[in-house]
């Protein structure tokens, strides 16, 4: 292999991005403080209870056509069916409706079916007269009627605690009865930026400053129902002021999120302040690309994710390991993304030795229907207009140097 910077020379020092992501969910503890809400208002929020149905699913014998309802034994031998209707049954009635032997009733979906009525006719294949209707297809008992309890039964499993309510959840949880659910309290993340040369957008830039993209790429990642934010916006690479920021927000926040800051230079002073103020780092060096220069762990109840301060860097940093970090501090239960396949548009030949996230633009599919991707520029990481130009990010071995044009890996799509 071509000798390379040191860090791809000695990336086999790092942790992989396995181990890593493992090490950050063991410290993630989940919250422990839960609420009762009306169903109205736990939308989006993490469920904190195992829910059953409160009910059987549905909760009566209904139609599920809009048609007739009749009773087969009611049917001799005849070619053609000819039966009086003699009562009418809509959505919401009590389902007590009777009707002579040898009649019908007009139904609609989701009627309740009247005892001893065991079949529904749809209303297409019937020809309706003068109050009387004709059929020549015998139909089978219980032909499009569905019956009590047969999607769920009361008592049965309907969600596991962890799970974000959304609307499939939210509907199931309102068809068994729940008309509140008890959730996990909102988890309390703090934010801010390190970096004398931040300024934000509008203001105007003096030699050498930039805009403070992070923040705002951080607000949009944490804009979530089930997080309570402050955003301390940017501070000054002032190791005191760093340090009260920082001390403030450990003691009252379940999660810390910075970047920048983290690295080995002169003026990155987030490793030497988190550990002065009485936290334990867990990990700091990572065999990825881009993000090498991570760190996150502890401080009483407080969990700590420090970010590179590359936009790029950031971004996929959170994405593969503080997302699933604070998904797993909230109490969701299923906090891993699962990657689907793709295939390359052309040969990638780099420098092995990190686990790589390469954005990539989608260029069309394969024969198989898997998107084919075509990689975007190698050198990436502060290059944040290029990433809200890329569909997704392919993922590339760290053993990897060399892959010919067609060649399937993984894909995360944005």
């Amino acid at each position: 292999m071509a000798d390379g910077c040191a860090c791809d020379r000695h990336a086999h020092m790092y942790l992989t991005v396995s181990d890593a992501l493992d090490r950050g969910l063991s410290v993630a503890d989940p919250l422990t403080g839960t609420e009762t809400l009306p169903l109205t208002q736990a939308i989006g929020r993490v469920l904190a209870e195992d829910c059953a149905s409160k009910l059987d699913m549905p909760a009566f014998d209904n139609s599920a056509m809009d048609g007739y309802a009749i009773r087969t034994s009611d049917l001799g031998a005849e070619p053609v069916f000819d039966l009086p209707v003699a009562g009418r049954v809509a959505a919401g009635d009590s389902g007590t409706h009777t009707a002579p032997k040898g009649s019908a009733l007009r139904i609609f979906t989701g009627a309740p079916v009247p005892p001893e009525f065991d079949a529904v006719l749809m209303q297409e294949d019937c020809d309706v007269l003068n109050g009387r209707i004709q059929f020549s297809h015998r139909p089978k008992p219980g032909q499009h009627i569905r019956r009590a309890g047969e999607d769920l039964k009361a008592g049965a499993p309907i969600l596991r605690r962890g799970c974000e309510i959304g609307a499939r959840e939210a509907a199931a949880l309102a068809a068994s009865g729940y008309g509140e659910v008890e959730v996990y309290r909102k988890l309390k993340v703090t934010i801010f930026s390190t970096g004398s040369e931040l300024r934000q957008p509008g203001e105007p830039l003096e030699p050498g400053q930039i805009y403070n993209s992070n923040r705002y790429m951080l607000l949009a990642l944490l804009n979530k129902p089930w997080v309570e934010l402050t955003d301390r916006g940017p501070v000054a690479d002032k190791p005191a002021l760093l340090e009260q920021v920082l001390r403030e927000a450990c003691e009252t926040s379940d999660l810390i999120i910075t970047t920048g800051g983290v690295s080995v230079g002169d003026e990155d002073h987030m490793p030497r302040l988190f550990s002065a103020i009485g936290g334990q780092t867990e990990v700091m060096k990572v065999a990825m690309k881009p993000g090498k220069p991570i760190m996150f762990g502890r401080c009483g109840d407080a969990l700590y994710v420090g970010l590179p301060g590359n936009p790029v860097s950031a971004y996929v940093t959170w994405q593969i390991i503080g997302a699933q970090m604070m998904a797993r501090r909230a109490g969701l239960h299923r906090v891993e993304r699962t990657p689907e396949h793709a295939v390359l548009a052309e040969p990638l030949q780099r420098r092995a030795g990190r686990q790589e996230y390469r954005p990539v633009r989608i260029d069309g599919t394969a024969p198989d229907g898997t998107p084919r991707l075509r990689l975007m520029a190698a050198s990436y990481s502060g290059r944040v207009a290029l990433l809200a130009q890329a569909d997704g990010l392919a993922v590339i071995p760290a053993e990897t140097e060399v892959l010919p044009a067609g060649h399937r890996l993984d894909f995360l799509r944005f």
